[in-house]
């Protein structure tokens, strides 16, 4: 029997940087909601744990104990067959590789009836580990440990950009001004007033995109070219980058952003998406 799960790609629409504990982790305070391009896995039954890597963005992604899927799989303490398709970019702010470990968590829980992690095993994989396996529109807080469900959240049309460049995680924590920046508002509008809704988004931050674009001006780039573009309402920076998002008024819109900038730069990683819910 094989096991099918979808690792969707996790988006920061905030990032707020709150403060840093002694023992060198960053506390975070992020509006986080998952969209609908991703990798897929397959998990099958099997005497001794494999992982083979295929798809459009496979190259150069790891198959031994340095891919979070094999470390999820010994986690759980089963051994599978695992095939992971890979189409989200590594190492890109969307947390491809957490998101990849939670469906990998998912699908042998189907697959064997094994127990949830515990929360110290999931974020021995990874701080954004727990809010992948959270899944949905969440508010996440502390190191990652603290995940709260904000129920449904909007059906915006977005697109996706990486223009193909490495970030460092540590060295953009690093290049922060302040580790102790003011968390969001408790209060939300309703989701579903537009105005309002972007209105908050915009009035929040990503405090990693700063000295992200200082490392790589690039993603700047992309950001004002995402901002400019008819009917984008709202251009960010996702986690520590190098990927960023554009929020839309309309589908169509949206796909005529895409048409323009896929042919202006075809090099770059240019995925239409939507929120799932």
């Amino acid at each position: 029997m094989a096991i099918e799960a979808f690792a969707p790609a996790k988006i920061n629409l905030t990032l707020h940087v709150t403060g840093q504990r002694d023992d060198g982790y960053h506390l975070l305070d992020s509006l986080v909601m998952f969209v609908d391009v991703g990798d897929h896995l397959c998990v099958e039954q099997a005497e001794t744990t494999s992982l083979t890597v295929t798809g459009p963005l496979a190259a150069g992604v790891p198959t031994d104990r340095r891919n979070l899927v094999i470390q999820a799989a010994e986690m759980m303490g089963v051994n599978a067959k695992i095939t992971l398709t890979k189409s989200l970019p590594a190492a890109a702010g969307i947390g491809g590789g957490s998101s990849d470990a939670a469906a990998t968590v998912r699908a042998l829980k189907s697959l064997y009836g094994a127990p949830d992690l515990e929360m110290a095993q999931a974020l021995a994989l990874g701080a954004d580990v727990p809010v992948c396996l959270h899944g949905g529109w969440s508010r996440m807080h502390g190191i990652g440990e603290q995940v709260q469900d904000l129920g449904t959240g909007p059906d915006w049309p977005m697109i996706l950009i990486n223009p193909r460049v490495s970030v460092p995680t540590g060295a953009v924590f690093q290049a922060l001004p302040s580790k102790n920046n003011a968390a969001m508002p408790d209060d939300y509008p309703d989701w579903r007033d537009w105005q309002a809704a972007i209105g908050f988004l915009a009035a929040q931050r990503n405090d990693l995109e700063a000295p992200a674009v200082a490392s790589q001006p690039v993603i700047g780039q992309v950001l004002r070219e995402v901002q400019q573009s008819s009917g984008c309402a709202l251009a960010r920076m996702s986690g520590s980058g190098a990927t960023c998002f554009g929020i839309f008024l309309d589908v169509e819109k949206r796909d005529q952003a895409v048409q323009t900038m896929r042919q202006a730069h075809p090099d770059w990683w240019i995925e239409p998406t939507r929120i799932t819910t």
